[in-house]
């Protein structure tokens, strides 16, 4: 890992780079005042390196709340280039939005990949000062296989079989809110056992069918870590995608714990529908919305 003056050097030319690249960063006038920051290493594994690109309002001085944004694919495709217009749109509302690249299940099997995430939450706050991050303030969002790692990373706190040994131990991987997208919660449901024994992709990303793999499968499922000290969730869910995204289990055990939840429905929408500008609009309005609420406070977005 970089020294902290080494650190500091790179994140500086980064900040250049973004401001030169920011003509780049959308055709809307929302975006246009966003700065970035891309390409900046938040873990090391014997050589492999995972990487982050960063988005945060030019103007906005002080600490702002910090958001992770992870990517579907079903946990074998996909990188954190197809997330950058979600982290373009939460940076856009006043927070530092972060892609995060994860090993994917083609490179190695869970937990590989939350613990990536939780290690991209313990960098951002080790490096909170030097981001401009308040680092008591951190959520997370993700849509599908990125939904799921957002539910878990929120939920599993504590869990030491996930938390992964790479770097910034002395800093916590907890976050205070999150918002999935076309998630799975519960990876014990008789569906989702269906599932694992039919698609490819759940056999990839746990090793093995939940028969197999029952063990992995409930550390996996988020529902299963439930507990007093989870943040506040939003699910988004197209109407037109599996009724088991919409966590109707999740939901009514956070209820019983006291732990606020919500639901948003994306009329008319399947399960990949964020590419579909007026249903993106939408679950970006209320995703900025819960980040408000929970992260500043705030009733509405801005």
């Amino acid at each position: 890992m970089c020294s902290t003056l080494c650190f500091s050097f790179f994140l500086s030319i980064a900040i250049l780079q973004g401001q030169k690249d920011g003509h780049n960063l959308s055709s809307e006038k929302t975006f246009e005042r966003l700065d970035s920051m891309l390409d900046i290493t938040y873990a090391s594994y014997d050589g492999r390196t995972l990487k982050l690109d960063l988005y945060k309002p030019r103007e906005k001085l002080g600490k702002l709340p910090a958001i992770v944004c992870i990517h579907g694919g079903g946990w074998a495709k996909g990188g954190r280039k197809n997330y950058t217009k979600v982290a373009q749109a939460l940076a856009s509302h006043g927070y530092v939005a972060v892609t995060i690249s994860y090993r994917l299940s083609g490179e190695a099997v869970f937990p590989a990949a939350i613990m990536d995430c939780k290690a991209a939450v313990r960098f951002l706050r080790a490096h909170a000062q030097t981001l401009g991050i308040n680092s008591d303030k951190i959520g997370a969002i993700g849509s599908s296989a990125g939904g799921h790692l957002a539910a878990l990373l929120a939920t599993s706190y504590g869990a030491k079989e996930l938390e992964g040994n790479m770097g910034y131990s002395a800093f916590s991987s907890q976050i205070q809110a999150v918002v999935t997208i076309g998630a799975q919660t519960d990876f014990l449901s008789e569906r989702n056992r269906q599932v694992s024994e039919e698609r490819l992709i759940w056999k990839q990303f746990m090793g093995g069918t939940q028969e197999e793999k029952l063990d992995a499968y409930r550390l996996a499922s988020p529902i299963e870590h439930l507990n007093l000290g989870d943040p506040p969730c939003l699910l988004i869910s197209g109407e037109k995608d599996d009724e088991s995204t919409q966590g109707a289990k999740f939901r009514k055990r956070m209820k019983q714990l006291g732990i606020s939840s919500e639901i948003e429905i994306i009329q008319g929408a399947p399960h990949g529908f964020l590419k579909e500008q007026a249903w993106f609009n939408q679950a970006m309005q209320a995703a900025a919305a819960h980040f408000n609420r929970v992260l500043k406070g705030s009733p509405v977005s801005k």
